[in-house]
């Protein structure tokens, strides 16, 4: 589960970043379906509702964790990140760039949208990609990717910027890209 998670963190990542977007505060929330594994989508949604119920200690400890990775909580297990003006002005969906664990091939980009490869080492996994911009402030993106452990994983993520000041959040870092 924990790799299926990073696997989606990843996606998200790149999905960010998808073309000239305004920075800002965005609010990511995903879904992640697995055909072979319809547990999942159960255990996703127990997983979004223990972490509503934490009590007030453990939610202000994981915040604060979160917060040091530049991430935070938002409702309904959606993820906050701080996207600054630097990342916010790249576009780094190009052939061969690298996002965590996860390569981008066969990148092509058609007005607003682009679609690909995506070749992931953990999970080992592979498959297509379709990110489209429907506005600076809103995009949304769909995966569907293969993995021997998994099986097929269908993953959306639906993007929107909430503000422009990010709050306590810091912008998040990004490691240098691989070439």
């Amino acid at each position: 589960m924990k790799k299926t998670l990073a696997l989606a963190a990843a996606c998200i990542g790149f999905a960010a970043q998808a073309q000239t977007i305004q920075p800002g505060l965005w609010e990511f929330k995903h879904d992640m379906r697995m055909p072979s594994r319809p547990d999942v989508a159960a255990q996703m949604a127990q997983m979004r509702e223990q972490m509503k119920n934490l009590p007030p200690e453990a939610r202000k400890m994981m915040e604060q964790q979160m917060a040091g990775h530049g991430m935070g909580m938002g409702a309904d297990g959606a993820l906050r990140l701080c996207i600054g003006s630097e990342d916010a002005k790249q576009d780094p969906i190009r052939e061969g760039h690298t996002e965590g664990d996860c390569t981008y091939t066969q990148v092509k980009r058609s007005g607003n949208t682009w679609t690909g490869r995506l070749t992931c080492k953990e999970p080992p996994s592979q498959g297509d990609f379709t990110t489209t911009l429907h506005s600076s402030t809103h995009f949304t993106t769909q995966a569907a990717l293969t993995s021997k452990e998994h099986g097929r994983i269908d993953m959306n993520t639906e993007a929107r910027r909430l503000s422009a000041d990010c709050g306590t959040l810091k912008p998040v870092a990004k490691p240098a890209a691989k070439r």
